[in-house]
Parts: structure tokens; C-alpha cells; sequence
């Protein structure tokens, strides 16, 4: 049996601010597509990887926000990657925080208004 999560897509209101603030904070570059009339912008995704993938995704449908489901990014330095997010106008949310022999987490509000978690491995 797989894991549940297969795939995500965090709302944007402007797709080139939010490139440029997700390129800067995770240090990846990102394909364009439009997909029923959505623009979409995918994260890198290998098939050897751990963990699932997704996209930034502009239409209709999509109104970004700090409430409803929040997705957790996994990163080596939560610090490193929230003083990335901060300088490209990121604010943080939730203070880096231990949950017991498992992970830290913390989270911040990207450029378009969401609420996004980070976790990082112990």
C-alpha cells in the first residue's frame, strides 16, 4: 500500500513573485504549464525520491491563504530556510518547535498569503 499524499498545489495570486520567492528559498527551478486553463509552475520531481511533488498553481479555483490544509516542505535547516523566506518577504508564522525523537517544524507565510510548514529530519 502507498501513502496517502500524492501530490499538492499551493494557490498564487502573481506566478512570477511567487517563482521567484519559492526558487529563492529552496534553491530550485520550476516548468510551466497551463492545465484547464490553470497556469501551473511544477517543483522538482524525481521518481528515486522520497515524498511527493507539486506545483504553484494560478486559476480561478485557487485563492491563497494562511487557513485550510497545509502542506509540509522538507528541508535540511529550517533555520537557513526561514531566514531565505524572510528575505524575499516570508514571514514567519509558527516558531521552529522539537516534537520528540521525530522532527522540528515552523511555519511561515510565502509572498502570496499562504501558510506553509517546514520540516526538518533529526
Amino acid at each position: 500500500m502507498s501513502n496517502l499524499g500524492t501530490y499538492f498545489e499551493i494557490p498564487v495570486n502573481d506566478m512570477d513573485r511567487a517563482i521567484k520567492f519559492y526558487s529563492h528559498v529552496f534553491n530550485v527551478e520550476f516548468t510551466k504549464e497551463v492545465i484547464h486553463g490553470c497556469e501551473m509552475a511544477f517543483f522538482p520531481f524525481t521518481e528515486q525520491g522520497q515524498g511527493i511533488s507539486g506545483s504553484l498553481a494560478k486559476g480561478e479555483i485557487y485563492r491563497p491563504s494562511v487557513y485550510g490544509s497545509l502542506i509540509y516542505l522538507s528541508t535540511e535547516s529550517i533555520d537557513k530556510t526561514m531566514a531565505k523566506a524572510k528575505e524575499v518577504g516570508g514571514e514567519e508564522l509558527f516558531l521552529k518547535t522539537s516534537v520528540p525523537n521525530l522532527e522540528f517544524s515552523a511555519e511561515f507565510k510565502d509572498s502570496e498569503g499562504n501558510r506553509v510548514a517546514l520540516f526538518e529530519s533529526i
